[in-house]
């Protein structure tokens, strides 16, 4: 069976498709859909040419309790392939930055769709030049030899109120002259010619990938999405009315 949830929301209906090849992911949305999570949850982040977000409940202290009752607060391991990415329509998991998430683990509940844009090989070259420093950055933070240093960063970062701002900068500048060392030794990043030729002509967010789990696609109600993603928002990237998932539901289809 293909798993296709519909998402209602105060501007249409989006149907989307998750894939069977990200388990952990799939699950835990189909997981929510059936409790309910996302009745009543907020599109919170818009931003044109790029994605829509959401995850947000405008009732905070009801998704608490629904998260307390379900168990749902946990965050979901990543699944990063090369098979899918950011295309137009793309499902992804959202999630905190690497300096404090560098398992790169999606949320459990915030998720994006990608509006996205076309691009050209010289815009594609620079997001791939993107990509290959984010995955060197990573990879510098989860090495070993560098796990003091990382865990002091951390520290100072969460204790930042009473933490000189130099002192926070010159452990990050460490990092990052790291992570420039592993840049120059790694492979750059490329995307395969036929997800080259996608973004040229469908578009979406190339500077995404290999850094957020896809998790499925939008297979109708694009319109809604482009709706959304062109709605007024505030400085904070938030619709300045609010835009909410009404309901959801499992639509079950044969292969």
């Amino acid at each position: 069976m293909k798993k296709d949830i519909e998402l209602v929301t105060t501007e249409g209906i989006i149907i989307l498709r998750l894939y069977d090849d990200t388990p952990l992911s799939r699950n835990n949305f189909l997981s929510l859909v059936k409790e309910g999570m996302y009745d009543s949850i907020q599109f919170h982040r818009v931003i044109e040419k790029f994605m829509i977000q959401a995850g947000e409940a405008l009732d905070k202290e009801a998704l608490t309790r629904k998260k307390d009752k379900f168990k749902f607060s946990r965050l979901v391991p990543a699944e990063i392939t090369s098979t899918h990415f950011h295309k137009r329509g793309t499902l992804g998991a959202a999630r905190e930055g690497d300096d404090v998430n560098p398992e790169q683990k999606g949320s459990f509940i915030q998720f994006y769709i990608v509006q996205g844009r076309i691009y050209t090989d010289s815009t594609l070259d620079v997001a791939a030049n993107r990509v290959t420093k984010m995955l060197a950055y990573n990879q510098v933070i989860n090495d070993p030899t560098n796990k003091s240093t990382f865990a002091a960063y951390q520290e100072l970062v969460k204790n930042c109120e009473s933490t000189s701002e130099d002192t926070i900068k010159q452990l990050k500048s460490q990092l990052d002259s790291l992570a420039d060392i592993v840049q120059e030794s790694i492979p750059v990043f490329s995307y395969p010619e036929e997800q080259r030729e996608v973004y040229k002509t469908l578009g979406g967010a190339a500077h995404l990938d290999q850094n957020y789990t896809v998790f499925g696609e939008v297979i109708s109600g694009m319109d809604i999405v482009d709706k959304i993603a062109t709605t007024e928002t505030n400085t904070r990237d938030r619709p300045t009315e609010d835009i909410l998932i009404l309901s959801t539901k499992l639509i079950k289809r044969q292969k």
